[in-house]
């Protein structure tokens, strides 16, 4: 089960790139169980998991999703991702066609099918099937697709060294387009800013608003840190309300550290003495250079060393049990 695409050979600027990619093997593997997906109600082993072409989260990427993390035989925020969902449905009108607790409950079976301790999850709804007209109301009820895997986007060498990023010329959409808050399937925007990262042979690409202030990147929060103090960017620049986000908020305070949530530029950047990234696939990672320009000692950080450590801890403790 493939989340990310792993780095292609050649003689490409790509080559410097590691994403380093870590999923259960493909079902031709004959030392691997086959996975086992949810779609609408019922498990399909993985070679027999299809949807329609008539789908519209397929034909215009008419739907939203949710990347969950569980670790130690726990979801973590599991609540707070299952509400996000339900924000990102309400936002598009879009009617999720099973309660919360029979979506926890189908999230957990999902797991169970495929024996797993710790990995990832991607829950999909999809406006469902329709004829090839953009009208939704074509669609006659949403599909609800649960996949359980295993994932690490980066290496371990580049989780302990730090990431490089490169400043894209994509900008991100803003909220009079197509709002950030919702995670919609539609991720081409984010998409091409990947694309941009690795023709630049850099792990991740800086994604700037309208107004030329860091947003976020493809696929996570930006932090910096500038003598002592957090700063991220709000989410009207353009962030996405982001689960590990909220997680980073909540460490801080434990620390006694104090974050600020306001405009940031390249130069706030290029001039901080820490940077690090979130997101629930990409957890908490260190950024050591931006565009050419080395952060701070061109190493992580101790402040974000010690947020690392403690987000580590409550993975491990905190969660909704999956095996009760």
């Amino acid at each position: 089960m493939v989340i990310d695409e792993p780095k292609q050979s050649g003689a490409t600027p790509k080559a410097a790139v590691k994403p380093a990619i870590e999923t259960q093997a493909n079902s031709s593997s004959s030392n691997t169980k086959e996975s086992r997906i949810y779609i609408d109600g019922k498990f399909f082993p993985e070679a027999d998991a299809k949807i329609s072409v008539f789908d519209h989260g397929l034909l215009y990427g008419d739907g939203i999703f949710e990347g969950i993390r569980f670790y130690n035989g726990r979801v973590f925020r599991l609540e707070e991702h299952l509400e996000r969902l339900w924000d990102s449905a309400r936002s598009i009108c879009l009617e999720i066609p099973i309660g919360r607790g029979e979506m926890t409950e189908a999230l957990l079976e999902t797991i169970r099918q495929n024996g797993l301790n710790e990995g990832y999850i991607r829950l999909v709804v999809t406006r469902g099937v329709g004829n090839l007209g953009l009208n939704p109301t074509q669609c006659n009820r949403p599909s609800v697709i649960i996949i359980a895997t295993t994932i690490a986007l980066y290496s371990k060498e580049v989780c302990e060294t730090g990431l490089t990023v490169v400043t894209c010329a994509t900008r991100r959409t803003g909220a009079a387009a197509l709002n950030p808050a919702v995670k919609s399937l539609n991720y081409l925007n984010n998409v091409m800013a990947r694309i941009e990262a690795n023709l630049a042979g850099a792990d991740e690409a800086l994604m700037l608003n309208e107004a030329g202030n860091v947003a976020e990147c493809t696929a996570d929060n930006v932090f910096i840190i500038k003598r002592g103090q957090i700063f991220t960017p709000p989410i009207s620049a353009g962030a996405l309300r982001g689960i590990t986000r909220s997680v980073i908020f909540d460490i801080a305070a434990e620390l006694g550290l104090k974050i600020s949530e306001t405009d940031i530029t390249r130069h706030d950047v290029f001039v901080a003495d820490e940077c690090f990234l979130t997101g629930t696939a990409a957890e908490l990672i260190p950024v050591i250079k931006a565009d050419g320009r080395m952060i701070g000692n061109g190493k992580p950080g101790s402040i974000t060393l010690k947020m690392i450590g403690r987000f580590r801890e409550l993975t491990r403790e905190t969660g909704t049990p999956i095996f009760v």
